[in-house]
C-alpha cells in the first residue's frame, strides 16, 4: 500500500467516525425533545445521551441552536423532491389531494419525533431554528407555486397569487401532520383527522378555481 493509499484510508475512517459522532449527537437531542423544548435541553445532557465527552460537541456543532438547525435540515431537506413528485404525478385535483394527505400521514408514522420537534420549535425560543424552520417552508411554497403554475386552470394567475395559494397547501399540511400526531396511534382519530385534511383541500381547490374573481 502506497503513503498516499494508506493516507486517504486513514482520512477516510476519521471521517466516517466524525459522521458517526455527529449523527449520535443529533440522535440523541432528538430523543431527549420528545418531552422538552431545545430552549430547555443542556448540551451536556446531549453528549451524556450520546456517550462523548461535552468538549467533543464543538467538533460538530457551534452551539445547541446550531444543533437544532441541523435537525431542521434532516427532518425536512429529504421531503422537498417527494412533494414536488407527488404534485407532478397528476393534474387531477381529487388524486393530488389524496395523496398530499397520505404524504403526511406516512411522515407522521414513519417520523414521529422530527415532526413533533417541527411542531414544538416552529414556534419555539431559539430565534436561529424557528427561521430555519420558516426558511424551509418558504421553500416549500415557492416548490408548490412551481408545480401549480403548471396547472391549466392556473395559466393566468399572477406570482403572488399561487404562492399566496401555496402557502395554504403548505399550512394545511403542517397543521394536519400536529393533529395526526395528537391522534396517537387511535386509528379512529387518525382517519378523521386525515378526511377533516382532505375536505380542507377540496375547499381550498375549490376557492382557486373561482380566483381571480
Amino acid at each position: 500500500m502506497s503513503h498516499t493509499t494508506g493516507g486517504a484510508a486513514v482520512t477516510g475512517v476519521r471521517q466516517a467516525r466524525k459522521r458517526r459522532t455527529r449523527q449520535s449527537l443529533l440522535d440523541a437531542a432528538l430523543a431527549l425533545l420528545e418531552e422538552q423544548s431545545l430552549s430547555g435541553l443542556g448540551l451536556r445532557e446531549v453528549t451524556r445521551a450520546a456517550g462523548i465527552a461535552p468538549t467533543a460537541f464543538y467538533r460538530h456543532f457551534r452551539d445547541m441552536a446550531d444543533l437544532g438547525v441541523a435537525l431542521v435540515e434532516e427532518s425536512l431537506g429529504s421531503l422537498h423532491a417527494t412533494v414536488r413528485a407527488n404534485l407532478a404525478a397528476t393534474v387531477d385535483s381529487e388524486r393530488r389531494i389524496a395523496g398530499t394527505v397520505e404524504l403526511v400521514a406516512r411522515l407522521v408514522r414513519e417520523h414521529p419525533a422530527h415532526v413533533r420537534f417541527l411542531a414544538r420549535e416552529r414556534h419555539g425560543g431559539v430565534r436561529p431554528v424557528r427561521e430555519a424552520i420558516g426558511g424551509e417552508l418558504d421553500r416549500f411554497a415557492v416548490e408548490v407555486a412551481a408545480e401549480l403554475a403548471r396547472l391549466p386552470e392556473a395559466s393566468d394567475w399572477r406570482r403572488e397569487d399561487l404562492l399566496m395559494l401555496a402557502r395554504l397547501y403548505v399550512d394545511l399540511m403542517v397543521t394536519t401532520a400536529s393533529a395526526l400526531l395528537a391522534a396517537g396511534p387511535d386509528a379512529a382519530a387518525g382517519e378523521r383527522v386525515e378526511e377533516e385534511a382532505r375536505r380542507r383541500l377540496r375547499l381550498v381547490a375549490l376557492g382557486s378555481r373561482h380566483w381571480p374573481g
